[in-house]
């Protein structure tokens, strides 16, 4: 019997579609507020608490919001507008109400009392003045005494803060209606001519103005926040007859707009962002009082399904079934078993690993985020770096694989001196453990919590210790054979999910790529020589010095290279890691810009509440049908525990080989395997509390600060590599100088944001090449005979 033809894919899509969840994702809870006893004129959040400005005094609320007390305010002149984040707060001020504002300064509340602290002159008086506060900025907008728009901006915080003046925007014709602060730009909303809706004029530094969507009706008052990283709230006032009032969201990436609710806001005399909502005021009974409404944003639980409960819990039991197997079957009485697999590691299954271990959950969450936040241009990298793999696998790997390392320390000993190779092995340990280690285990935390709603805490343990479990008892086998399954779980989430989103456009893929086309989301090389942004001229650079001149200093991947038979298969290991390379890095980025697709169309799926770095874990969450979110959650835990086995398994074998083994005479090979055990669990331990202590900050992008700390801190000793490889004359006197400046020198760079990020450590590999070579001048050159065999010239001179 012939069984009747099934297309699968579109099974599963319809399953998905028939599965999908579609309650909403945010609510608005509306509470009223202890009334104020005076006819409010302007309101400011300070130190998250409402200050009120009445006719008659300055008045704050309670902390139990049951009350309102007057408070001192010595501050003469018309309060004219305010500006505030929460924390920060000013006050717009000028001589008369219907004059310019002229002087701002900041407000606190201390003792009682609502003290002031003014700051430097404005340039120009300004009428229509509107202030906002973002990331330590205060941001001005308003008209000089000729009409003419203006952005001043300035940092209250600074020892000597100073005002600086931007252009205004064109076609500046329009009463200004709000000013908000938010994703590093300023957004100003301005009147229409007659007939006309208002319109918003965005600017950000180094682009200038540019002209944004057509705003779905008219801002009332001074209603417009900033709320989470992406989002701005507004209270709004439709074209209708009778006209409607709505609280509405703008996302500044995709510039749509989505209604909240409809609020009772009729009459709006003041207003003012408070917690994750918009505090607004209106004439009391008589005038004499002012009657306050709160609307705050909340988020709705989303909760996993017993489906996905089944799929996580059978992924994470194999896992654990994998490194018990390993564990039972190897004797685990040489060390070379336990850090390198016996050498006897497939070279497809080492390079599936090597990609594996390279696309953490940095690649799973924060990549989709980057790419759904700006373009393609970080995969250039991606691009170069298979070219700069080639030359890696002819000439570097099969170098070292034939020198039997298990640290790829040993070799800065053999060619240099046994100090340089401590001191790189120990930075490189903390570097993973501490900056690399700690982020890779919080982005999937964080979009687990995301899903489950558990807190982030939990997700970070529960992540951690069953990685830590897995790798203590199964060593490299466990780590390369599990690393091979994880590979085909998340990837086969990754394409699962673009092809969801395809299908849950109403215009499938051609609307997709239209979408992206007239975003220009999918903008790849940019050849600008601008040192303050991601050029290809700068992945060039990075490649250069990150890959071709340095790849061996990276324990993680080089392990798995000395774990196969020979050199040849070594060489080939780089071979097929850079043949997944390129369709595997456009996956990661094609699925945040389907992403940016999905939301634009859909702005009311969005949650302003998380971060962008949360973006698919959202869409996960709140999308996806049960069985499926579970498949990629399980997808989540496998980029992350890929990288972090690798991690573990990295510093352990760094701390046995290069420590316990150098301090101990005479070294027990099963002595060494339970100490490289239990460090481990130790490693597990340490990166999971960075992670927690991670968890307590509001990061925007944590691929661009993972970026920033390998630059600062992992590229002090690369260098070294390039001079004991590619140089007869570098010695170990040079090196060492050339580590030292290069690592202060970095970090001086980074101190004054000289550049953008991703040259950070090609400066520094760079500095310690140049500095280091030209050292070793001063000091007497290497014995010729002691280089045979660690250079890659076949001879000694």
């Amino acid at each position: 019997m012939r069984l009747p033809h099934i297309n699968i894919p579109a099974a599963l899509l319809l399953l998905a579609a028939l599965g999908a969840r579609a309650e909403p994702l945010v609510s608005v809870q509306a509470s009223p507020i202890a009334p104020v006893p005076d006819s409010v004129e302007r309101m400011v959040s300070v130190d998250t608490r409402p200050v009120a400005f009445g006719a008659h005094g300055v008045w704050v609320l309670d902390e139990d919001r049951h009350r309102w007390s007057r408070v001192e305010w010595r501050t003469e002149g018309e309060v004219l507008g305010a500006a505030s984040d929460g924390r920060l707060a000013f006050v717009l001020l000028g001589a008369r109400r219907d004059g310019p504002v002229d002087r701002i300064e900041r407000i606190a509340l201390e003792r009682g009392a609502a003290s002031t602290k003014a700051l430097p002159p404005l340039p120009v008086a300004l009428t229509q003045a509107r202030g906002a506060v973002r990331a330590d900025t205060l941001y001005v907008t308003g008209r000089d005494p000729s009409g003419a728009p203006h952005l001043l901006t300035i940092h209250p915080l600074a020892p000597a803060p100073a005002w600086v003046k931007h252009a205004g925007w064109s076609g500046g014709a329009g009463e200004i209606t709000s000013l908000v602060a938010q994703t590093a730009a300023a957004l100003v909303t301005l009147k229409g001519e007659a007939g006309k809706g208002e319109r918003m004029v965005r600017w950000r530094p180094g682009e200038g103005w540019s002209e944004r969507n057509a705003v779905p009706g008219s801002v009332i008052g001074a209603t417009a926040r900033a709320i989470g990283q992406a989002h701005v709230l507004y209270l709004m006032r439709s074209s209708e007859t009778p006209p409607r009032v709505r609280m509405m969201m703008f996302h500044t990436i995709t510039g749509s707009w989505a209604t909240l609710v409809e609020p009772d806001a009729a009459i709006v005399r003041a207003a003012t962002g408070w917690g994750n909502g918009i505090l607004w005021a209106r004439p009391g009974a008589g005038g004499s009082t002012t009657e306050l409404t709160f609307a705050e944003v909340e988020s709705s639980k989303l909760l996993l399904g017993w489906l996905d409960w089944i799929v996580i819990f059978v992924y994470l039991v194999s896992m654990l079934g994998m490194g018990l197997y390993f564990y039972l079957r190897e004797k685990r009485m040489s060390t070379a078993d336990f850090f390198v697999g016996g050498r006897t590691i497939p070279f497809w299954a080492a390079g599936m690993s090597l990609y594996a271990a390279n696309t953490s959950s940095i690649s799973y969450i924060a990549i989709p985020a980057k790419s759904f936040e700006t373009n393609w241009q970080y995969l250039t990298n991606n691009l170069i770096a298979v070219l700069g793999l080639m030359f890696v696998a002819i000439w570097i790997v099969p170098l070292l694989r034939r020198l039997n390392l298990m640290s790829v320390f040993q070799y800065l000993e053999t060619r240099f001196h046994r100090v340089i190779r401590t001191l790189a092995s120990a930075l490189f340990m903390a570097v993973q453990i501490g900056s690399r280690m700690s982020v890779i285990l919080f982005l999937p935390a964080l979009a687990i919590a995301t899903i489950l709603g558990i807190d982030v805490t939990w997700s970070i343990l529960i992540m951690g210790v069953f990685t830590m479990i897995y790798t203590a008892m199964g060593g490299m086998k466990a780590v390369v054979w599990t690393d091979f399954v994880q590979l085909i779980v998340k990837m086969g989430g990754i394409a699962f999910a673009i092809g969801f989103v395809i299908y849950m456009l109403d215009g499938g893929a051609g609307e997709l790529f239209a979408i992206a086309v007239a975003e220009d989301k999918m903008k790849l090389f940019d050849f600008s020589f601008d040192l303050t942004k991601a050029t290809v001229w700068g992945f060039i650079f990075l490649v250069l010095f990150d890959v071709v001149l340095t790849f061996p200093k990276d324990q993680v991947l080089m392990q798995r290279v000395l774990s196969t038979k020979n050199a040849r298969d070594a060489g080939r290991s780089i071979w097929t890691m850079a043949a997944i390379m390129i369709p595997g890095g456009f996956m990661f980025y094609f699925v945040g810009t389907a992403l940016y697709a999905f939301y634009k169309t859909h702005p009311e799926r969005m949650n302003p509440l998380l971060t962008i770095d949360a973006t698919f874990p959202l869409f996960i969450a709140a999308e996806l049908p049960m069985g499926v979110r579970g498949l990629i959650i399980a997808g989540i835990l496998a980029a992350a525990m890929a990288t972090l086995s690798s991690i573990m398994n990295s510093v352990a074998t760094l701390a046995s080989v290069d420590f316990y083994e150098k301090l101990v005479k005479n070294p027990n090979p099963k002595v060494s395997v339970r100490f490289a055990e239990a460090m481990t669990v130790v490693t597990g331990i340490l990166g999971m509390g960075v992670a927690l202590l991670l968890s307590r900050y509001d990061i925007h992008s944590l691929f661009d600060v993972s970026i920033e700390l390998a630059g600062v801190l992992g590229g002090g000793f690369a260098g070294a590599y390039t001079l004991g490889m590619f140089t007869r004359r570098a010695n170990w006197q040079g090196v060492a100088i050339g580590v030292a400046v290069s690592i202060t020198l970095t970090t001086l760079a980074w101190s004054l944001d000289f550049v953008h990020p991703y040259f950070y450590l090609g400066i520094s590999i760079m500095l310690c090449i140049v500095v280091g070579y030209l050292a070793s001048w001063f000091f007497p050159a290497p014995d010729p005979k002691s280089l045979v065999g660690l250079t890659i010239y076949s001879e000694a001179p």
